[in-house]
């Protein structure tokens, strides 16, 4: 999928709305993870450069289309002014006088971060008249924000029918340069790591694969419905009854397209996934696991998987190995991070929790790309349109 890019855009003295994707997590008006600003910088940079009057534009967190103030933009304001070393300017709104004024302030060259795009019903309800007070203040259109790319929101794609003249950012290329490589001509051997909790969230993603890679490497607590449909002991640990059928049928058809499914052959198990709480590492066959439930990959399996993944040529990880966010369970999802790092193969990390193992094991800069849109990788990696693509022009059509 080949778009315009903002390098197809005359930017100079015009007001250019950029769709970024400043969905960062914030306590307490801290900023804990930077990493969505950073990615962004490249795009506003170079809008800069070229002599553009910036508009950002972004949601954070789900508040329902009303105000909440433990959800405003103000702190990413701050840290964006730093990163950039110079003002941004904060609009109290997204739409209206507040963006004018703010508008007024920056005169040629700045920067305007408008609040929060989700205190307005109207963003995810991709509402005509919110997405053409959202375009008004401005020249042309930027999307750089693929961790939205998947939702049909007023930012996203309704405000394209009011600037016409739009394009592809920076990350947003760079999304569709990474990703599309494993859809078209990955090199061989291409190995897919999918883990997380539940298999039917990377079901469409497993169906487009198979006939794309040579191994998938299976873990977190989607691996249980599988041992459930092999008549393995599964404890309490998170199954998906209604997919136990599917689970047998993707492995039958790994089977015929010559496809090598693994699943862990030992895990951690507790009692409760708590901090400090006891734990054991088990056979996937041993029913000792009783009314326990599985934690985390055990050291054979880390084994077994970094020696698959040494050998390939292209490398896609989506999803922890277990339940990461605990100390005593992250070792199987550090493993793979740094697994995925030594090989000398082309890596695409994407999804939250990977992209958190990754910079935990200190590796990021060892991974080819690592995916800011967790959702929107997987949708497009399941073979699905994106609509926040759909609506930006190819790039052979004209230019700004």
């Amino acid at each position: 999928m080949t778009k315009k890019t903002i390098h197809e855009l005359d930017l100079d003295g015009r007001r250019v709305f950029i769709r970024v994707d400043f969905n960062v997590p914030i306590r307490d008006g801290v900023i804990g993870d930077d990493t969505r600003i950073r990615a962004a910088l490249p795009t506003v940079k170079y809008a800069l450069e070229h002599g553009a009057k910036i508009i950002l534009g972004s949601h954070l967190g789900r508040p329902q289309g009303a105000v909440n103030p433990a959800l405003s933009l103000r702190p990413v304001a701050t840290r964006l002014a730093e990163l950039l070393d110079r003002p941004v300017i904060f609009a109290e709104d997204a739409t209206g006088d507040p963006v004018t004024r703010a508008m007024g302030q920056v005169g040629s060259g700045g920067v305007v971060l408008l609040e929060n795009l989700r205190f307005h019903p109207g963003e995810e309800a991709n509402d005509r008249v919110f997405a053409q007070a959202l375009a008004a203040p401005a020249d042309c259109y930027v999307n750089d924000a693929f961790g939205a790319a998947h939702r049909a929101h007023a930012s996203t794609t309704g405000i394209v029918n009011h600037l016409h003249d739009a394009a592809a950012g920076l990350l947003m290329a760079a999304e569709l340069r990474h990703l599309g490589t494993l859809l078209a001509s990955p090199p061989r051997p291409f190995v897919a790591i999918l883990g997380g909790a539940k298999i039917s969230g990377k079901m469409e993603v497993i169906e487009n694969l198979l006939g794309r890679i040579d191994a998938l490497l299976i873990g977190g607590a989607m691996a249980y419905t599988f041992f459930k449909a092999r008549g393995l002991p599964v404890g309490h640990s998170l199954v998906e009854p209604a997919l136990v059928d599917t689970t047998r049928a993707i492995e039958r058809d790994a089977a015929a397209r010559g496809v090598r499914l693994e699943l862990p052959s030992d895990h951690v198990v507790t009692d409760r996934l708590e901090a400090g709480a006891a734990c054991e590492t088990l056979d996937v066959d041993d029913p000792a696991i009783g009314d326990r439930l599985g934690a985390d990959i055990g050291p054979a399996t880390i084994a077994r998987y970094a020696a698959a993944v040494a050998d390939a040529r292209t490398i896609v990880w989506n999803g922890p190995m277990g339940v990461f966010e605990l100390d005593a369970f992250a070792p199987g999802t550090v493993a793979v991070a740094v697994a995925v790092a030594a090989s000398k193969a082309r890596s695409v990390v994407g999804g939250g929790d990977s992209v958190a193992a990754v910079a935990r094991a200190g590796v990021a800069d060892q991974i080819t790309h690592i995916s800011t849109g967790g959702g929107a990788s997987l949708e497009f990696l399941g073979g699905r349109r994106l609509p926040g693509l759909e609506v930006l022009p190819d790039a052979a059509e004209g230019t700004c």
